[in-house]
């Protein structure tokens, strides 16, 4: 039977930098960061609009016209509400709300569902995609006798797999199912092999 080959891995531009593993000592890659594009163009789209607006107010009162109405409700609002008014609570909240996601957008690395691999040049990152790697996992436990289905859930730092046996006993199940999926998440070649967290049990019964 033939065995079944590892998903085609993503490969990524050269980026400096990586940490070392304490386990094994080893330079292994760092997680592959995103640029979030949305978020980023959203934010400047409205940093940018807000600050053409009341740059054209600005202008507006030094060539003589009014300011506009929102901005003159703006700052008699701030000038006569006080700090514990209900609408200057939900502004601030808003705020600070927003802000927290930007920083947290800024400050984590993104792109979960890519994992590093392990590659013999330090200038070369290649990761494997987690359903693809669940999915390899999931075609090498079902070629275990006895195993009628399997769940794969593919983690950063842990793989779960789900296995229901109608036939065989138990731990023999659970014994091969074991040495098979240690094996695959060996040879899926990963920077930090996940741990296995694997469950057999016998199907439901009907009605």
């Amino acid at each position: 039977m033939n065995e079944p080959r590892p998903p085609a891995p993503v490969l990524d531009p050269p980026a400096p930098g990586a940490e070392e593993d304490p386990g094994t000592g080893h330079r292994v890659p760092r997680r592959f960061w995103s640029a979030r594009r949305v978020p980023a163009g959203l934010a400047a789209l409205l940093l940018a609009a807000g600050a053409g607006l009341l740059l054209y107010d600005v202008v507006a009162v030094r060539a003589g016209h009014p300011a506009m109405d929102w901005r003159r409700r703006l700052a008699d609002g701030l000038a006569t509400r006080p700090l514990d008014d209900p609408a200057v609570l939900v502004g601030a909240g808003v705020a600070a709300a927003l802000g927290l996601l930007l920083l947290v957008l800024a400050l984590t690395p993104g792109r979960r569902g890519l994992l590093p691999m392990r590659t013999p040049d330090p200038d070369l990152r290649v990761a494997l995609d987690r359903k693809a790697a669940a999915m390899t996992l999931r075609d090498r436990a079902v070629e275990v006798s006895g195993v009628q289905s399997v769940r794969v859930r593919v983690r950063r730092r842990r793989v779960d797999a789900r296995a229901v046996s109608h036939f065989r006993d138990l731990d023999e199940v659970r014994g091969d199912l074991d040495s098979v999926l240690t094996e695959g998440i060996d040879h899926l070649g990963l920077a930090r092999p996940p741990s296995l967290g694997l469950r057999v049990r016998r199907p439901g019964r009907k009605g």
